[in-house]
């Protein structure tokens, strides 16, 4: 079984105090700090911007995995690159072009991931497999934590697992929404191999014991 990396998602963690809690998940264990990118446009929510993440760039070294859930994205891939990300994943509902804007991100020296709703085909990655770095998987509908898992995207996770391993190359297949130490073996055993969890680690009293039930105690 591949190692198992935790991405605890900002969103989660106490804003007041932004720079201790990155530095307190990377101390306990967390191996990506996740970024929800809201517009208020393209999901009902705001949330923060590249000025954030520049800030918090100099509290970490752990790799910054930016979700922009934003529409259309393509104008903001270099702000964000330039900010500090190393993975900028996007929906293919955000722009017209998804196989230009997986290259543009590359073109800016960074990882690509493609995004998958709820209601998204796995189909849409076709012909985009050899651009991609990772596949987010989200188990819920982007736009708010503390959402119950959807289930049903089991078999979209077990499908990409086989997609991924039939293209060869090395692509993280991610999971996002309501991922908690009771959800994530079943995420695990259909294949994925980064887990994004917001209340699972910044609402527990002891952030290390949380990424490691995350893992399965490992």
């Amino acid at each position: 079984m591949p190692d198992i990396r935790i991405a605890p998602s900002l969103l989660a963690a106490d804003f007041s105090r932004l720079g201790e809690e990155v530095r307190a998940i990377e101390q306990g264990g967390a191996d990506w700090l996740h970024l929800d990118i809201m517009d208020g446009h393209f999901v009902p929510n705001i949330s923060f911007g590249p000025g954030l993440i520049k800030a918090l760039r100099p509290h970490s070294r752990m790799p910054f995995d930016v979700h922009l859930m934003i529409a259309p994205a393509d104008p903001y891939l270099a702000a964000f690159a330039e900010a500090g990300a190393d993975l900028i994943s996007l929906h293919p509902e955000a722009g017209p072009h998804l196989h230009r804007s997986l290259q543009t991100i590359r073109a800016l020296g960074k990882k690509a991931g493609v995004v998958l709703n709820p209601g998204t085909p796995v189909e849409v990655l076709a012909h985009v497999m050899d651009l991609v770095d990772l596949i987010l998987v989200m188990s819920v509908n982007p736009g708010f934590g503390g959402q119950s898992f959807l289930s049903g995207q089991l078999s979209k996770i077990a499908t990409l697992r086989r997609m991924i391993d039939a293209t060869g190359r090395e692509i993280a297949l991610q999971v996002d929404g309501g991922v908690t130490a009771k959800t994530a073996p079943d995420c695990i055993a259909a294949g994925a191999d980064v887990l994004v969890a917001g209340t699972a680690v910044f609402g527990a009293p002891d952030y290390a014991a949380a990424i490691t039930a995350l893992k399965g105690g490992r």
